[in-house]
């Protein structure tokens, strides 16, 4: 697995838990850190960029989510998908050496492995509307 799609899995292992357990993504990152093993994988600082950013910038992703998600609420979609989706948005507007394309595929590829039979088709349409909105 490329080092980058190991970062996505781990931002969206820490994500999930703190939208699951409704605690802070920081609060849950700090003791994700604590127990992985050291020294830590490469691919960590940018699983750590991908969180951090999400938590950051976590209205304004989840603001466009809820106006490009049509007929969805957040609160509808399945966890995985609402974070795979969280993780995108923030590639898709705050780092730019990540092409559009790229961090919509790689939302798709993980939907694929670790969510249901519908959610690449709906990741890749919603995910598409934002990234045209974004390059206006």
């Amino acid at each position: 697995m490329p080092a980058r799609r190991k970062a996505r899995k781990r931002a969206l292992d820490v994500l999930y838990e703190a939208d699951l357990r409704d605690l802070p993504p920081s609060e849950v990152l700090r003791t994700y850190l604590e127990r992985i093993e050291k020294p830590r994988p490469d691919h960590m600082d940018y699983a750590v960029t991908l969180v951090e950013g999400v938590a950051k910038n976590l209205d304004r992703i989840d603001e466009l989510l809820a106006s490009y998600a049509e007929g969805w609420t957040l609160e509808r979609m399945p966890v995985v998908d609402r974070n795979l989706a969280r993780i995108a948005v923030f590639e898709l507007l705050y780092v730019p050496e990540i092409d559009d394309p790229v961090a919509i595929t790689e939302a798709v590829e993980l939907a694929k492995q670790m969510s249901t039979d519908d959610s690449p088709r709906f990741l890749n349409g919603i995910l598409g509307r934002i990234a045209e909105f974004a390059s206006r």
